[in-house]
């Protein structure tokens, strides 16, 4: 018995074996020259692992007694969760080696990271997912505070750790009285126990993990940490908040409210629409005031979070299959996008104040297209691939019976493209100033042009991720 689950758990065992052993050998030979090498490899791990992951994995197969699920939606968000992480940290390596913050540790959190993640997109109990999030958020205190020189960095890390055991707290208290009225922490006995009709302490319960699991995703009113660390991170480290672990934490979100609470749908459907209202406004509105790129990528996550939350939100298969895809669309768009801010420097010097984009057309006309398609596709701007994302989910919203959701999400979408259409008049059209560096580094160069050809070329056939993601939906909701 004990060998077929360590089967089921092979993926997460191999990238922790090797984070351990690389960290003993680091630790003891206290080489941080190393660390560009770890980098590299650790990628290479991942992305391998990631592809195993896809090609190797079909049906549904269970471990440790119902704890784990290997099925095709948390294969789904395995491979999106490896691939970003790897990609985040093949963009960040060169910028953190001229800034002397590359330390051998740092590809190894993300790592573990990265477990944590796939432990809880994977979790079919409370306690495998309290354990694979706390996994994942002790190694994301660390790394957002890995600039100890600097004051923005260690406030980041702080600010992240304390509203963190804040939500930590939340979602085990919700846990504990889900556990007090269902008699068990198994997802499969708690959908029995709240089967029709829930007791009232059992959905009190699921409102607190519905609260901690909204501190995740950055949902409003758990968002006031996401500017700051944003801003406060180093800029690569912004760059995994922004991908990996909204995508861990979102799947994560729809298997906790379908796995466990699919019989009460109605219940949650009117609080994850709310949180999804909220957000959308919020993170709309918050950002027109932005004058520095990572807070206003920060409020534009937000917004983003409650696009997703409203296909969730749909509680059916589509609207499970809608919020898969646009976390995918997601992801690819803000790989591009923190690459191009990776890139802007000034006398070596990082910039992020979107005023010194001015012009900027004119020096790198390439990199001023490719950005302007990100952004476009960031707006919900069609035919590009981020509006059939927004379609998606609004469509989920409407056929859920959330049609007045899905108009309150186009309003905020009007709404958030004005921040993403000032930076394009910035590059285009803005006043002529001090010129910005954008560095030539082909790994960068590389990104962000890959990103923006996808928003391009994806309109096609999504390069068959609409066909994965309902098949992964399918798996999930019964």
């Amino acid at each position: 018995m004990m060998q077929a689950d360590l089967i089921v758990i092979l993926p997460e065992i191999i990238l922790s074996v090797y984070a351990i052993a690389a960290l003993l050998v680091g630790a003891y030979t206290s080489q941080d020259r190393m660390a560009s090498l770890l980098v590299w490899v650790t990628a290479g791990l991942m992305t391998a692992v990631a592809l195993w992951i896809g090609v190797s994995g079909e049906g549904t197969r269970t471990a440790f007694g119902g704890m784990f699920n290997d099925d095709g939606f948390a294969r789904f968000a395995k491979v999106t969760i490896l691939l970003s992480a790897s990609a985040v940290l093949v963009m960040g390596q060169e910028y953190m080696a001229r800034r002397d913050i590359l330390r051998f540790e740092y590809p190894l959190l993300i790592a573990l990271s990265a477990v944590g993640m796939m432990m809880m997109v994977s979790a079919g109990d409370l306690m495998a997912l309290y354990m694979g999030l706390e996994l994942q958020s002790l190694a994301l205190y660390v790394v957002a505070s890995l600039r100890r020189d600097s004051v923005k960095s260690t406030e980041a890390g702080l600010k992240y750790f304390v509203l963190g055991a804040l939500s930590s707290g939340l979602l085990l208290y919700g846990a504990s009285l889900v556990y007090g009225y269902a008699g068990t922490t198994l997802f499969s006995g708690i959908i029995e126990a709240a089967d029709g009709r829930a007791p009232l302490g059992l959905l009190i319960g699921l409102v607190f993990v519905i609260s901690g699991m909204a501190f995740k995703v950055s949902a409003v009113p758990f968002h006031m940490w996401t500017p700051d660390v944003y801003e406060g991170a180093p800029t690569p480290v912004t760059a995994f908040f922004a991908t990996a672990p909204k995508v861990a934490a979102m799947a994560l979100f729809a298997r906790v409210v379908h796995d466990a609470f699919g019989g009460v749908v109605k219940d949650w459907q009117q609080v994850i629409a709310l949180l999804s209202l909220l957000s959308m406004f919020l993170g709309a509105v918050a950002a027109i005031g932005q004058r520095d790129i990572k807070r206003l990528m920060a409020y534009s996550s937000i917004a983003h979070m409650g696009y997703a939350l409203m296909g969730l939100a749909a509680g059916t298969v589509f609207g499970v299959q809608a919020m898969l895809i646009y976390m995918a669309i997601y992801v690819t768009m803000n790989v591009g996008t923190f690459a191009f801010i990776l890139s802007m420097e000034r006398d070596g010097r990082p910039v992020t104040d979107i005023n010194s984009l001015n012009m900027y057309s004119r020096a790198q006309p390439g990199r001023a297209m490719a950005m302007l398609i990100l952004l476009f596709s960031l707006a919900g701007v069609p035919p590009l691939l981020g509006f059939f994302g927004k379609l998606y989910v609004l469509r989920a919203a409407y056929e859920g019976g959330l049609a007045w959701l899905a108009v309150a999400g186009v309003i905020a979408s009007v709404i958030g493209a004005f921040y993403y259409l000032r930076i394009v008049y910035f590059m285009y059209f803005g006043e002529e100033g001090e010129p910005i560096e954008t560095g030539k580094s082909p790994v960068l160069w590389g990104f962000l042009m890959a990103s923006a050809t996808i928003m391009l070329v994806g309109i096609v056939n999504m390069f068959g991720v609409e066909g994965m993601a309902q098949a992964a939906a399918a798996t999930l909701v019964n």
